[in-house]
């Protein structure tokens, strides 16, 4: 476990609080394959080719066998396996790849019809950097990985698509691709022909999805109540003493046709001329499953003097019923352009809260960061199923959090923008800092892939999809 160093941060409990390029979403190659005019073919050979290893090795080839161009982050592949037990976990890892280990994706999944030779599946997945595949190319080798979470050695001799005596490329139809959901290449172990997580229908067993593209006129839009958001008004903390939580302040544009929110928040250097912004959910009732938000952080101000210590975010969050309270939780990613808590300049956290007591301070935290400038827009997904919290930004992993820090309650969304004290800048000319958002996917008790998320939403705008929420009540 780590913690932030004490007395750093102040969070009030009442606090309850991807690459678009410019203005607009990029342009998608004019012809791109969907399901029914796709094809796909996928070769495999083993790294490690032994009836046991300290990890199995399957790399992989996908070549374009159609005759339109493929996007790969609408592509994924599944290798099948038998699990060592039936508590067994697993972490998968790329150790080289030529689109960039960046660009590939792996999530381990359970089969609904287990058989004698599987019970669980490795799926590849691809973010939107790994680009797309012309008619007759393939993506060149991807030398994948993985092994138990505890290095224990693993049987592999028993799996369903391992084939040991594979040590060079070839075609392999006991892994499955998929393109767009549908399978266009292998056979899957009896039973369990895979159906697509992107697909934006309510999947059984989970899968119920809020998706919001914040298409509204203004705060006071009355669809922006009615799909459940409250733009925060009432006083108190985090942040500066005496601020106000303007809702004016939050305001929608669709630049280049794509709609946006966003939240300024300005200051004069005195508590009453701060205004801070926030946007949350009424309702707190989203807990595992996958979030996912495309936002755009700033490093300087829209005007006036840079150098306060600003907090820029999208968390998950419910109420503190007493200090140190075991039952909170909380998720955060914290953008500070100029530093902030007690570090210089900029930095992003990802931070996973078990409880704190605001007085005396006390945290009970996990976090990961990185001290590099996060100015512009980013895709932020964090996914918690019932063993870990795990964070990525712009589809690369940013930190995995211990399943100590998992939710007990259901949470609201949350994105808000504020200033830590006035002490980075004590000018007293006005200025003021953007922060804006794309979009906000939550997917209940089903952990995608960035390239899954990327490919969801692909999906809701494709078909003309501004606002959808099935996430029950809970």
């Amino acid at each position: 476990m780590s913690t932030r160093p004490t007395g750093l941060r102040t969070r009030a409990a009442l606090a309850l609080t991807a690459l678009l390029g410019g203005a607009a979403l990029a342009g998608l190659p004019a012809t791109t394959a969907a399901a029914a005019d796709g094809a796909l073919a996928v070769q495999y050979r083993t790294g490690s080719g032994g009836a046991t290893a300290d990890q199995s090795e399957p790399w992989f080839k996908v070549r374009n066998t159609g005759s339109a161009t493929v996007r790969l982050s609408q592509v994924k592949i599944r290798y099948y396996f038998k699990a060592d037990s039936p508590d067994a976990s697993y972490r998968f890892a790329c150790s080289w790849a030529v689109r960039g280990c960046s660009a590939v994706t792996g999530t381990f999944g359970a089969l609904a019809h287990p058989t004698a030779t599987a019970d669980r599946y490795l799926e590849i997945g691809f973010t939107a950097s790994a680009g797309s595949l012309a008619p007759g190319a393939d993506t060149g080798d991807m030398q994948l990985r993985f092994h138990r979470a505890d290095w224990r050695t693993l049987r592999q001799s028993d799996d369903y698509s391992f084939g040991g005596a594979q040590t060079s490329y070839a075609d392999w139809n006991k892994v499955t691709a998929q393109l767009a959901g549908a399978t266009v290449w292998g056979t899957a172990p009896e039973g369990n022909d895979p159906t697509d997580p992107t697909d934006p229908t309510d999947p059984p067993g989970g899968g119920q999805t809020l998706f919001d593209d914040f298409d509204y006129t203004s705060h006071t839009d009355p669809a922006l109540s009615a799909h459940g958001w409250s733009v925060r008004s009432n006083s108190g903390g985090p942040g500066v003493p005496g601020a106000t939580w303007d809702p004016s302040k939050v305001t929608f544009s669709a630049p280049g046709g794509n709609s946006v929110m966003n939240l300024e928040t300005s200051t004069a250097g005195t508590g009453t001329s701060t205004r801070h912004t926030e946007v949350l959910t009424r309702s707190t009732k989203f807990r595992n499953g996958t979030y996912a938000a495309r936002v755009r952080f700033s490093d300087t101000p829209t005007y006036g003097p840079d150098g306060d210590r600003v907090v820029q975010t999208f968390f998950t969050i419910n109420d503190l019923k007493a200090p140190m309270a075991d039952d909170y939780a909380e998720y955060d990613f914290e953008y500070l352009p100029n530093g902030g808590w007690g570090e210089p300049s900029n930095i992003l956290y990802t931070t996973s809260w078990e409880t704190y007591a605001p007085d005396p301070w006390q945290a009970v935290n996990q976090h990961s960061e990185s001290r590099q400038s996060f100015a512009g827009w980013h895709d932020l997904v964090v996914t918690i199923d019932d063993s870990a919290i795990t964070y990525y930004v712009d589809g690369r992993h940013f930190g995995t959090h211990d399943a100590a820090y998992l939710p007990e309650r259901p949470m609201s969304i949350n994105f808000n923008q504020w200033l830590i004290d006035l002490e980075g800048q004590t000018s007293a000319t006005p200025r003021a800092y953007d922060q804006q958002v794309d979009y906000v996917l939550h997917v209940k008790d089903r952990v995608l892939t960035p390239a899954q998320v990327s490919a969801r939403i692909d999906a809701y705008r494709d078909a003309g999809t501004s606002f959808v929420d099935e996430v029950p009540a809970p």
